[in-house]
């Protein structure tokens, strides 16, 4: 799996004009991706891993500070660029793997006490957020 973290203040994801998802306080805006040989267990560790990441102000984590989560579905986050000019989605896992990886990560967080919002998978969705430092960082499950 990838996820790109992003520090922000806020953050808030619209469908059809529709808040479906929101934070209103410091914590984390988190896109996430998955590919074709993800498990659940990929979702749990990379859960494990964001939750605990120090990168809220003075090095600590969203564990430490009880910060929110929003979590976005994202599997433009593996688009190929290195050929042509038209991406490709070969490696983003089709939505019956990706869906119940991103619903995995969601509950593994849930499971370590984060509070999550989170947008609609598969929507069109409006995704607007308030970076703060700005910090942002691309976790691979892989690397």
């Amino acid at each position: 799996m990838r996820a790109v973290a992003q520090r922000v203040t806020s953050a808030a994801v619209e469908v059809a004009g529709e808040v479906v998802g929101a934070i209103d306080r410091p914590g984390l805006l988190i896109l996430v991706g998955a590919t074709h040989d993800d498990t659940a267990a990929t979702a749990a560790g990379l859960a494990d891993k964001l939750w605990n990441l120090r990168i809220l102000h003075d090095e600590r984590s969203a564990a430490q500070e009880g910060a929110p989560i929003l979590v976005v579905s994202q599997f433009t986050l593996y688009a190929d660029v290195r050929k042509g000019r038209r991406p490709s989605w070969s490696a983003a896992a089709p939505r019956e793997i990706s869906e119940p990886l991103v619903e995995a990560f969601v509950a593994a967080l849930r499971g370590l006490g984060a509070e999550v919002a989170t947008g609609r998978f598969g929507a069109a969705m409006a995704v607007s957020s308030v970076n703060d430092g700005p910090v942002t960082i691309i976790v691979d499950t892989d690397r």
